[in-house]
């Protein structure tokens, strides 16, 4: 059980990476690398796409680390939290010692980048700063402020899918503009149904997301669009001959109208959990059929 969780242990780390939300860091890296494979084909290059594989995993459980202790310091995971435990605020992790992780795991997600440099050029140092600047920017004030959907539509869309696929390719084309903006939307999800479940919690805290200014029913609205969006920009892929990455993201749509559904007739607390997780799921299933439509074109 958690709560018999050793204090600084390799569990207590492993808890506190929260490998589940790795799916969120794969999706946009997967789709990057299968847009290359289509345009390159034999051109394609792995070492580059592992690189970028292991930064987004380094940098994902860096932010967590982040987001863990900045919110145990604020005050922000009470005990009326009803999202999954923090590591700080359950004390399987010291301050000091998650101090000392985000260092670690900031400077490995560097290093894990630095190598880029060698396929893109050092316009890539600015990338890498960003991401590595914004990682905090986000917990110490800009998902308070309401910023959270755009970040992860930038850090989580824009940025891995397009820089994935301008490191192997060298450009940025109107294909690979849909798919980040595709994959950065439904990731954005997963935000949505965070701050959905969390709204009471988050108006005693300050943190005005979309969800606590606009209402709950803007939420359950925000969450199905955001699924919509994206399936309806991949139907652009068609003019440029990414026939089946047009058609297999549309059936993400059955999953992610359920979820919405389960959503509306849960309403709020803890059991909101359960969409959490299949939201998690429903992304993980649209970076597959996107990434496996777009490698299905590679002989177009």
């Amino acid at each position: 059980m958690e709560n018999d969780v050793r204090t600084n242990s390799f569990r207590a780390w492993m808890l506190a990476a929260r490998p589940k939300t790795l799916t969120a860091a794969a999706v946009p890296v997967m789709a990057g690398s299968a847009l290359a494979v289509a345009d390159l084909g034999t051109g394609f290059r792995a070492w580059p796409c592992v690189l970028c594989f292991l930064f987004a995993f380094i940098m994902q459980i860096d932010a967590n680390f982040i987001n863990d202790y900045f919110d145990f310091r604020k005050g922000s995971d009470r005990t009326d939290r009803l999202g999954p435990e923090r590591a700080c605020a359950q004390g399987w992790i010291t301050p000091r010692a998650m101090l000392r992780g985000i260092g670690v795991t900031t400077v490995l997600a560097c290093l894990a980048g630095l190598p880029l440099l060698w396929y893109a050029g050092w316009e890539l140092v600015v990338v890498g700063a960003v991401c590595v600047v914004f990682a905090f920017l986000y917990t110490l004030g800009l998902s308070y402020r309401g910023w959270g959907d755009v970040l992860v539509l930038v850090f989580f869309g824009l940025v891995p899918v397009g820089f994935t696929y301008y490191i192997q390719t060298g450009v940025w084309t109107w294909a690979a503009l849909v798919c980040a903006l595709a994959c950065g939307l439904v990731i954005d999800t997963l935000l949505m149904v965070n701050n959905y479940r969390d709204r009471d919690q988050d108006r005693i805290s300050g943190k005005r997301t979309v969800v606590v200014r606009w209402g709950a029913r803007a939420g359950r609205a925000a969450y199905l669009w955001l699924g919509f969006l994206p399936c309806l920009g991949c139907l652009s892929l068609v003019a440029g001959g990414y026939l089946w990455a047009a058609i297999l993201p549309q059936f993400y749509l059955i999953p992610h109208i359920r979820s919405w559904q389960l959503m509306g007739s849960i309403g709020q607390g803890r059991a909101l959990n359960r969409v959490l997780g299949l939201t998690a799921r429903n992304i993980f299933l649209f970076g597959l059929l996107l990434s496996a439509g777009l490698l299905l074109c590679g002989s177009r």
